[in-house]
C-alpha cells in the first residue's frame, strides 16, 4: 500500500458551529509526517479567539442536543459508529501516515472507534436512575443532567480512536463538546465533520479547534464556560490543567502517564508471557501509555527470558508505516524521536544493553528505532523510573514474591500491570498489593468497555469507563418528595 501525499488534505481547518473555518487570525502550523519529517499540511493554528466561538457555538447547541431522549442520542451514535466504519479505510490511511503507526496496526482504529460510539448508546439507553424510598413517608430520585459544554483534550498516539473514547460518552450523556485535537497529529481529526454531518448531528454539538496545546489548549481550560475538561496525556501537563481549572473548579479527569510493570514468575507460561510483553511495549510503536515498559522476571527465569526477549525484539520488523509487513514503524514526531534516542543514550550508561538501541541500517532517514531492551536494570536508574514512550523495556530481576511487589511499586506511576504465573491465589495476591490502576493476570491489556479506566498516583485523576464515564459528563441531583402529611418541628409557633 502506497499513501500518496497528494490524496491528503492540505489544510486542516476548525470545524465550528457546523462549519470549517480559519483561525480567526489567519495563523497555522506546520504537519509534518514521521518518515520524513517534511511539512505536508497546514493546520489552523487556535487562539482564544477560536476556541471562545467554538464555546459559544457548543452553548448555543446544548439546550437541544441536552433536550433528546437518551434514545434518540443513542440513536445519532449508532449512526456516527456506521459512519466512522464506512471511513475505515481512509482513517488507517491517514493514521499512518500522520502517526507513524504500522498500517496492520492503524486497521483496526475504526472498529474500536465505532465500538466506543456503539457502546455508550447502549450504556445511555440501559442505566437506570437511583430512587429511595424511606417508609411510607418520603420517596427520594437522583435525576441525571448533562454537565453543559465538555471540553476534550487528547493525545497523539491513535488519536482518532481516543477522540472517540472521549466524544461518544460526552455526546451520549448530553453534553456539547469541543474538541482539541493533538497538535501533531490532527489528521484524522479532520474525518469527524463529514462523519458527524453525515450521521446528522446539529450543528454546533461537536466543535473541533486545532492548534498549540500551550494556546488552544490553554484557552479551552482558561474558559469560564466550560465546566469540564477531560485530557489524556503527560503528567506535567496534566498538574498544570489542574492548577488552572481551579480558578473556576472544573470537574476534571486525567489520564497520564505510565510505567507500568509486568511480573513474570518462574512457574508462568513462558510463550504466553514473552508473546505478551513483546506486543505489550512494542506494539503502537511503543507509545502507549499502559506499556509493560518494566519486565521484572524471577531470577531462575530470568537469564532465558532475557535471552529470549532479547532475540524477539531485534526481529522485530522495524519499517515503513505502510507496509503490511511493519511491525514497529516510525515515531510521531522529531522532537519526540530525538527524546526517546537520549534515554536510550542514558539507559546505556545505567544499565546493559542486548537488543536495539539505534536506527536500523535499512532506513536512513524518519523517526526509527529498532525495539530496545535493557537487562540488569537497577530500581533508581532513570529508564526504571521515568515513561520513555517508544519501543524500549527495562528489565531487571526479583528473589521472591515480596521484592516482586516492591519492585513494581517502586515508580511514582501506577497505571496498568500485568501479571504472569500459574499460581492463581499469587497472581489475586500481586494484583491486590499492586499500587495501579488496572491489573492483567496471565493476560494482555484486553479491555472490557464496561469496566473503570486509570490510574493511581502520577499516572491520573478519576476514572472513565463504562458508567464512570456518564457520572462523570452529568450532574446528579437528588429530588426529595413527601408522601404523606410533613411532621416538622415548629419552631416559633405559639404553643
Amino acid at each position: 500500500m502506497t499513501i500518496v501525499p497528494g490524496s491528503l488534505p492540505s489544510v486542516i481547518r476548525h470545524w465550528i458551529g457546523g462549519e470549517l473555518v480559519d483561525a480567526a487570525d489567519g495563523r497555522t502550523f506546520d504537519v509534518s509526517g514521521p518518515v520524513s519529517n517534511t511539512p505536508y499540511a497546514q493546520a489552523a493554528r487556535g487562539s482564544a479567539a477560536d476556541v471562545d466561538r467554538a464555546v459559544r457555538a457548543a452553548g448555543a447547541a446544548f439546550p437541544e442536543w441536552a433536550g433528546l431522549s437518551n434514545r434518540a442520542r443513542a440513536n445519532t451514535l449508532y449512526r456516527i459508529a456506521d459512519a466512522v466504519e464506512a471511513s475505515h479505510d481512509r482513517l488507517a490511511t491517514y493514521e499512518t501516515y500522520d502517526t507513524g503507526l504500522p498500517i496492520t496496526q492503524a486497521r483496526g482504529q475504526a472498529r474500536r472507534a465505532a465500538e466506543n460510539f456503539r457502546y455508550f448508546a447502549d450504556v445511555i439507553v440501559a442505566l437506570g436512575e437511583e430512587a429511595f424510598r424511606q417508609g411510607e413517608e418520603q420517596f427520594s430520585y437522583v435525576r441525571r443532567t448533562p454537565v453543559g459544554v465538555a471540553g476534550l483534550i487528547t493525545p497523539w498516539n491513535t488519536p482518532f480512536m481516543l477522540e472517540s473514547w472521549k466524544l461518544a460518552p460526552a455526546l451520549a450523556s448530553g453534553c456539547t463538546l469541543v474538541l482539541k485535537p493533538a497538535e501533531w497529529t490532527p489528521l484524522s481529526a479532520s474525518l469527524w465533520p463529514e462523519i458527524f454531518a453525515e450521521a446528522g448531528v446539529p450543528a454546533g454539538t461537536v466543535n473541533i479547534v486545532h492548534g498549540i496545546g500551550e494556546e488552544a489548549g490553554q484557552a479551552l481550560v482558561d474558559h469560564p464556560d466550560v465546566p469540564l475538561i477531560s485530557f489524556t496525556g503527560s503528567t506535567d501537563t496534566g498538574r498544570h490543567i489542574i492548577r488552572s481549572s481551579a480558578q473556576h473548579l472544573k470537574t476534571t479527569s486525567m489520564e497520564l502517564g505510565g510505567k507500568s510493570p509486568a511480573v513474570v514468575f518462574a512457574d508462568a507460561d513462558l510463550e504466553a508471557a514473552l508473546d505478551s510483553v513483546v506486543f505489550g511495549v512494542f506494539s503502537l510503536n511503543g507509545e502507549r501509555c499502559t506499556a509493560g515498559s518494566r519486565v521484572l522476571v524471577e531470577r531462575p527465569l530470568y537469564a532465558e527470558f532475557v535471552q529470549r526477549l532479547a532475540e524477539r525484539a531485534a526481529n522485530v520488523r522495524v519499517g515503513l508505516p505502510s507496509d503490511p509487513a511493519t511491525e514497529v514503524g516510525a515515531l510521531v514526531h522529531a522532537e519526540h524521536y530525538e527524546r526517546v534516542l537520549n534515554y536510550v543514550e542514558i539507559g546505556k550508561k545505567e544499565a546493559r544493553l542486548v537488543a536495539g538501541g539505534s536506527r536500523p541500517d535499512h532506513l536512513n532517514e524518519g523517526n526509527y528505532l529498532q525495539p530496545t531492551v535493557f537487562a540488569d536494570v537497577p530500581r533508581d536508574a532513570r529508564i526504571f523510573q521515568e515513561e520513555i514512550f517508544g519501543p524500549v523495556v527495562a528489565v531487571a530481576p526479583f528473589d521472591d514474591e515480596a521484592e516482586a511487589i516492591e519492585l513494581a511499586n517502586a515508580t511514582r506511576y501506577g497505571l496498568a500491570a500485568y501479571i504472569w504465573t500459574s499460581d492463581l491465589k499469587r497472581g489475586h495476591r500481586i494484583a491486590h498489593a499492586v499500587e495501579s490502576g488496572m491489573v492483567w493476570i496471565n493476560s494482555h491489556n484486553v479491555r472490557d468497555l464496561r469496566t473503570p479506566f486509570g490510574g493511581v498516583k502520577d499516572s491520573g485523576v478519576g476514572r472513565e469507563g463504562g458508567a464512570h464515564s456518564i457520572d462523570f459528563y452529568t450532574d446528579s441531583k437528588i429530588v426529595h418528595v413527601a408522601l404523606g402529611d410533613v411532621h416538622t418541628p415548629r419552631f416559633g409557633a405559639a404553643s
